[in-house]
C-alpha cells in the first residue's frame, strides 16, 4: 500500500477554551478522493484552514507526502504542491478567463527579477511554457470558448470551473475543494461532478468539503466524519451513510435511507 499523500496525526487546535479541531487524525491515499463531512461547526472548514496554513494547530502534526508542513507558511505549502477552492469564489473579476489560470503559475515559473525585466530568453520560454498549460486546463475545464472574457462575467457555474483551472495551474499534489457545489443547479452540480471524476481520472488527489451528500457519496473513495470537532467515523461511502453514529448526528434516517437509493 502506498504512502499517504497527506496526513492528518492528532490534530487539535483550540480558540480559548473550545476546541474546534480535537485529536483528529486520518489519511488521505494518493489518487484519491477523500470526503470530510458533518454538521455546520464540526470543525470541517478548521481543519481546511489547519492543512492550508491559515490557522497553527495547538497539537499533532500534518504531513504531505510524508513532510511535516504544519510549521511552514501558507506560501511554504504551495509551493510544495497544495492548492484550495474556497466556498466563497475568489477571483480578479477583471481579468480574462487566461489571465485568472496564469496567475496560479506564478510560484512555478522559477524566474529570477532580472531576466523577468529584461524578458531574457529563459522567461520567455517560461512564459511560453505556462501560457500553452493555460490553454490546456482552459480546455479541459471546458472554458476554451470564454478564454478571452472577462472572468467576473461568467456564470456561477463557470466560475466554480475556473476557480479550479486556477487551482490547477500549479500542477499541485494535493488539491483541497471547500464546499465546490456550494449554491448550484442541480445541471451545474452534475457538471463539476463529470469535472471532478475526469480529475480523478488523471490520478489528482482530492480532499472535499461538501455538504450535497448524493454529491459526496457518488464521488468519494472514502470520506471522515468530523461532529463537535472530533472524528466519529471514517470509511467507504457506504460504510459511512449506513454507521448509526454518522446517521444520529448529521445524516438522519430520511436522508441516510435516500443515499442508499440509485441517483
Amino acid at each position: 500500500m502506498s504512502a499517504p499523500r497527506l496526513e492528518i496525526a492528532q490534530l487539535t487546535v483550540r480558540f480559548g477554551g473550545l476546541a474546534a479541531v480535537d485529536d483528529a487524525s486520518f489519511a488521505v491515499a494518493p489518487g484519491r478522493v477523500h470526503g470530510l463531512i458533518g454538521p455546520n461547526g464540526a470543525g470541517k472548514t478548521t481543519l481546511f484552514n489547519l492543512v492550508c496554513g491559515l490557522v497553527a494547530p495547538t497539537s499533532g502534526a500534518i504531513r504531505l507526502d510524508g513532510q511535516r508542513i504544519d510549521a511552514l507558511p501558507s506560501w511554504g505549502r504551495a509551493k510544495l504542491g497544495l492548492a484550495r477552492t474556497f466556498q466563497n469564489i475568489r477571483m480578479f473579476n477583471d481579468m480574462s478567463v487566461l489571465e485568472t489560470v496564469m496567475t496560479g503559475m506564478h510560484a512555478g515559473l522559477g524566474e529570477s527579477l532580472p531576466a523577468v525585466l529584461l524578458r531574457l530568453p529563459s522567461f520567455r520560454k517560461a512564459e511560453r511554457a505556462a501560457l500553452e498549460k493555460a490553454w490546456e486546463l482552459i480546455d479541459f475545464v471546458g472554458l476554451a470558448d470564454a478564454a478571452r472574457r472577462r472572468s467576473g462575467d461568467l456564470p456561477y457555474g463557470d466560475q466554480r470551473r475556473l476557480e479550479i483551472a486556477r487551482a490547477l495551474a500549479c500542477g499541485p499534489r494535493l488539491l483541497l475543494l471547500d464546499e465546490p457545489a456550494a449554491g448550484m443547479n442541480p445541471s451545474e452540480t452534475h457538471a463539476l461532478e463529470a469535472l471532478l471524476e475526469k480529475l480523478k481520472g488523471r490520478g489528482v488527489t482530492m480532499l472535499l468539503v461538501e455538504h450535497d451528500m448524493h454529491f459526496v457519496m457518488r464521488l468519494c473513495d472514502e470520506i471522515t466524519v468530523l461532529n463537535f470537532g472530533r472524528k466519529i467515523s471514517q470509511g467507504a461511502p457506504s460504510d459511512v451513510r449506513s454507521d448509526p453514529a454518522v446517521v444520529e448526528a448529521y445524516l438522519g434516517a430520511k436522508v441516510a435511507r435516500s443515499l442508499e437509493a440509485p441517483q
